[in-house]
């Protein structure tokens, strides 16, 4: 069994998806715009002009699977969760840290704590929450 982040993005995804191959290394698998479907989209599903949208997408951080789309019906609310990125050196830490955060908001910064030689929290550009932390 697997659980996999799917984030929605209010016509922003293909960006934020470029942004975390950019900061994070991700590895794009699949991107499918609304237009490329191999069936029509129901009557009223896609709004006008949303037809370059992207319908789905799928990229790897590290061994993590994470979906993505443009929901067209949905306003993004990325609330009462973290994405939670652990990696073994502390420089990676400041790197894809530094990264995530350009354009978006730090709430911890990153410190030493008594369960990591580094850990930090914060909001990226896109308001998805990332604890980043060093694996001790």
């Amino acid at each position: 069994m697997q659980v996999q982040p799917y984030l929605f993005f209010d016509g922003r995804c293909e960006e934020a998806v470029e942004f975390y191959r950019k900061a994070l290394g991700a590895q794009v698998d699949m991107l499918m715009r609304y237009s490329e479907s191999p069936e029509p989209a129901p009557p009223g599903m896609v709004p006008p002009g949303s037809e370059n949208k992207i319908m789905h997408a799928s990229f790897r951080i590290g061994d993590t699977t994470v979906m993505a789309s443009d929901d067209p019906a949905d306003k993004p609310s990325f609330k009462g969760f973290s994405l939670s990125l652990s990696v073994s050196k502390e420089a990676e830490a400041d790197r894809f840290f530094n990264a995530l955060a350009d354009g978006g908001k730090v709430q911890m910064p990153l410190t030493k704590t008594f369960w990591s030689p580094r850990f930090g929290m914060l909001t990226d550009r896109y308001g998805v929450g990332w604890m980043v932390s060093v694996v001790a």
